[in-house]
């Protein structure tokens, strides 16, 4: 059993959980994930990025926005009570390494919260960081305070103007990419449409571009084959060859068509999910 040790409102339905687990909390490196379940008779595997990390208090930070069945009665759990099944650190770390040219980091919406530890382990590798934060309105920024003390530069952009540029992410991504000393590197996590037009923005300027790509996913071992996308000519597994992968070589359309094949069956899934959050919240 994992406890939680302390939990905060981001939003009107975004989290941020501190949760026990000493041993993920020591190996746990940037770009890896978490699956957790809440107990052992109800609730789906639910794969969560790691978005902070204290080996000291033997803890993990987790950021998720309350949206199903699953994650709104995780959303309800409250600090001293205790989640059931926590599996990690999952996935393959981020790449990091001293870069000539500045590094770019794009986070879109709850994307920021696993973006954190990656500007956390570029500025720490003596890299120059600059980050975009993006979303909706000013209500669904994340992590802004700690964004902005980790970034040489931090650039937020919201779709109605609320807070920072009225623009999306792509715009000032282009203007970096335009100037002299261009990026050496662009990692970008958030919607898949965002990452597809992030990739599309840099890919003229032959920018690196690495994405973190957040497909439907079961087992987090590769052995259910639900999260498989094409990436060049190969097949790859996200949560083991992943979550990362160069932008300009993922197949986007066909990664949002499997996504949406699984739609109608979501919907049945979420519905039942959702009658029982019901029951159990009216047995409190």
């Amino acid at each position: 059993m994992n406890k939680i040790v302390r939990k905060e409102k981001l939003s009107d339905d975004v989290f941020l959980m501190e949760l026990e687990a000493p041993h993920i909390s020591e190996s746990r490196k940037a770009g890896q994930f978490v699956i957790l379940m809440l107990d052992d008779n109800y609730g789906e595997r639910i794969p969560l990025t790691i978005a902070d990390g204290d080996a000291e208090k033997g803890t993990i930070t987790i950021i998720f926005q309350a949206v199903g069945g699953s994650t709104q009665l995780l959303g309800r759990l409250e600090e001293g009570e205790e989640i059931a099944h926590l599996l990690g650190p999952l996935g393959t770390p981020t790449h990091i390494e001293k870069k000539e040219g500045p590094v770019i980091c794009v986070g879109g919406g709850i994307g920021v919260a696993p973006l954190h530890p990656i500007v956390e382990a570029h500025k720490a590798a003596g890299n120059k960081v600059i980050t975009i934060m993006g979303a909706r309105n000013e209500s669904l920024l994340v992590l802004e305070d700690k964004m902005k003390a980790l970034s040489d530069e931090l650039i937020i952009c919201t779709d109605d103007g609320s807070k920072g540029r009225k623009a999306l992410v792509t715009e000032p991504l282009k203007e970096l990419c335009e100037l002299a000393d261009k990026p050496s590197e662009v990692v970008c996590i958030g919607p898949p449409v965002m990452m597809k037009f992030c990739a599309l923005t840099t890919k003229p300027f032959d920018v690196h571009t690495m994405v973190s790509l957040n497909t439907i996913m079961v087992d987090g071992t590769g052995m259910c084959g639900g999260c498989r996308v094409t990436v060049g000519d190969e097949v790859k597994f996200v949560c083991v060859d992943g979550p990362e992968f160069d932008g300009h070589l993922v197949d986007w359309d066909s990664m949002v068509s499997r996504m949406n094949s699984y739609h109608a069956h979501e919907e049945d899934h979420r519905c039942n999910l959702d009658k029982v959050a019901e029951v159990l919240v009216g047995r409190e």
